[in-house]
């Protein structure tokens, strides 16, 4: 039932688009995934992708969070075009930049103005000029004290920009604006560089490979701590979008492929099965989540797991490990994503991987 109420949203939503009408009460990152075709055309497509321009900083980063799709007043735009030369701010977490260049791109092949494409490129520019010499991309460009410095594959922060790369110069279509042949030779050198970083960066645990934790420190490469609730360990979440970007990758290396099997014995081997996360109210009307019972559940695996014997761990803001969901206090345990499915599409796509490649 829940998933045919979602199906039926998004069928919604798809329709809402092409007929022009409302969408700002979605989230931005729905309406530049989901939408396509003869909507970029419209008026409101156009006055969305004004916004877009407006919010990018001068050295071509976006920041997070912002409903680009919301309408601004003449204050506020004032306001972004005194902010465009400050770059403080800029990030690639929760899909920032990524997003915006394929709303920029997606638009462009409906409505060519050269402003989106220039802005487009602008943004290439700004995540090739990120990167580390040693492959890896930090949090935020220019560099903010503290973890936003490590090397970040939260959130898939690393695999959307290496996707979007790999996109470029594979010259897939995925993108309708074309950069130079100089700058797609440096992004298939920024992703060559980013593949040798998570191949270095794969967690040896007695020697053994596993996975890969949400941020490495940029230096030494091991699992580094973030937020007082995420601490250095193992991710299920973070590591199967490490995957999928290396099973997409063509007569694949010896290393590579070393990274992607040792990963799927680590995925088997961490999977939970039996059990489910349930969102229900509580006496107070108020959303909860917790951990039930259920023999037909997919498999699960937790967000963080222990470096030592994967087990999985769940934090406060206190940076205090519990052994189980219900220990942390209700903010945290329903504010944060401390379970994922996503390992699942890497285990589905494996066979037909290693009978490819392998």
């Amino acid at each position: 039932m829940q998933l045919l109420k979602c199906n039926l949203l998004l069928f919604t939503f798809l329709i809402t688009i092409n007929s022009n009408c409302q969408v700002l009460d979605y989230s931005w990152k729905q309406l530049v995934r989901s939408s396509n075709g003869e909507w970029y055309k419209s008026q409101e497509a156009i006055d969305i992708a004004e916004n877009v321009l407006l919010y990018q900083r001068n050295i071509g980063g976006w920041p997070k969070n912002t409903k680009m799709h919301k309408k601004i007043t003449e204050k506020e735009k004032q306001e972004l075009i005194q902010l465009k030369q400050k770059p403080n701010g800029c990030t690639t977490d929760n899909g920032a930049t990524v997003l915006e260049m394929t709303f920029l791109s997606k638009i462009y092949k409906e409505t060519p103005d050269e402003r989106y494409k220039q802005a487009f490129l602008l943004a290439l520019n700004y995540l090739l000029d990120a990167q580390y010499d040693n492959g890896g991309w930090p949090q935020f460009y220019p560099l903010i004290k503290g973890y936003y410095t490590h090397i970040t594959y939260n959130d898939d922060s690393m695999v959307n920009i290496m996707f979007l790369l790999k996109n470029l110069f594979k010259k897939t279509g995925v993108f309708s604006i074309e950069p130079s042949e100089d700058v797609l030779s440096r992004a298939k050198t920024a992703f060559d560089k980013g593949i040798e970083c998570i191949i270095k960066t794969q967690y040896k645990q007695n020697g053994v490979l596993t996975a890969w934790c949400a941020q490495h420190d940029e230096t030494t490469f091991l699992p580094a701590k973030a937020r007082a609730y995420e601490l250095p360990s193992l991710s299920g979440q973070e590591s199967a979008g490490i995957v999928l970007l290396l099973m997409s990758i063509d007569n694949p290396s010896t290393e590579i492929k070393t990274a992607i099997n040792s990963a799927v014995t680590w995925f088997e081997k961490t999977k939970i099965t039996g059990l489910k996360v349930e969102r229900y109210k509580n006496e107070k009307g108020e959303g909860e989540k917790r951990l039930i019972k259920d023999e037909n559940a997919t498999p699960l695996w937790a967000r963080f797991m222990n470096l030592e014997d994967n087990s999985p761990f769940f934090c406060d803001r206190d940076g205090v490990i519990k052994t189980s969901l219900m220990e942390i206090g209700r903010e945290r345990r329903n504010g944060y994503k401390w379970y994922s499915d996503t390992p699942n599409k890497v285990l589905r796509q494996y066979t037909n991987w290693k009978e490819k490649w392998d």
